[in-house]
């Protein structure tokens, strides 16, 4: 992991100096965030970018995404800032995630941390709720249906699945890990024995490929996923939109950046 980070570090000054940006988080996404990776994933980096201040001075639309194409287990992308804060405004859950990761390869700013601090008041269930449940459904669909299943799927539905529960129960963001939202939230039973059980196989480094299906866990997957569909349609729709705050954020991201002439 080590060589990784090193590596990482040195791709994402790169992305800076070649798109003449400056990078104000960075951080893991995905698996390896989630506590699940196996031996073989790709690194998930998502970063959040500032450009100068005379790109945003402009009558036209222009791309505001930086991608690189996948290469030595490196995934790697982000949004411009102006992108984000838009998303955040929208509870979007992946920004969210990002926000939260376990994993952080660059944070050099205050940006991200004022983000963070208008999340309580930001977040809305029904739009993590809705996301996690559209994930689960359709891992669940394509997945872990007949006899033998996809066994390692398990992992991208039970993750959704449980972070609806935490959203409909806590009213927050779920945590990333999780392991933790499975000693959190589900009791002590024949369920949890056979997800932490699968776990372990998943740290181990045992590849797991097309098994017979766990029925436990198949049965307690589609009746919270049919339990969610209904609940989804309930949950409180938004918190404050905070457009003000969000507005002078921006600009103080711009002026701690680019300094205090930038704006």
């Amino acid at each position: 992991m080590s060589d990784y980070k090193a590596k990482i570090a040195a791709e994402l000054r790169q992305i800076e100096v070649e798109e003449r940006v400056r990078i104000v988080y960075a951080c893991e996404s995905g698996s390896r965030a989630w506590g699940f990776p196996s031996k073989d994933s790709d690194y998930d980096v998502r970063f959040i970018y500032v450009r100068e201040t005379d790109w945003y001075l402009s009558i036209f639309e222009q791309r505001d995404v930086i991608e690189r194409p996948i290469s030595d287990m490196l995934d790697i992308n982000g949004w411009d800032l102006k992108k984000a804060l838009n998303l955040f405004r929208k509870s979007n859950p992946p920004l969210l995630e990002w926000l939260q990761s376990p994993i952080n390869y660059l944070e050099e700013t205050t940006v991200a941390e004022q983000i963070r601090k208008l999340l309580p008041a930001s977040f809305s269930p029904r739009s993590s709720i809705f996301h996690y449940l559209h994930m689960a459904k359709g891992n669940f669909r394509e997945y872990l249906q007949g006899d033998q299943v996809k066994i390692k799927k398990y992992f991208y539905v039970l993750r959704p699945v449980l972070a609806c529960q935490w959203v409909e129960e806590r009213g927050t963001v779920p945590p990333l890990s999780f392991e933790e939202l499975v000693h959190e939230l589900l009791p002590e039973s024949l369920l949890k024995h056979e997800v932490l059980t699968l776990l372990d196989r998943k740290k181990a480094g045992i590849e797991l490929d097309l098994e017979p299906k766990i029925s436990v866990i198949n049965d307690f997957l589609a009746r919270r996923i049919a339990y969610y569909e209904e609940v989804a349609k309930q949950a409180p729709a938004s918190g404050q939109k905070q457009d003000q705050a969000l507005d002078e954020l921006f600009r103080s991201a711009l002026r701690e950046v680019w300094g205090p002439g930038a704006v």
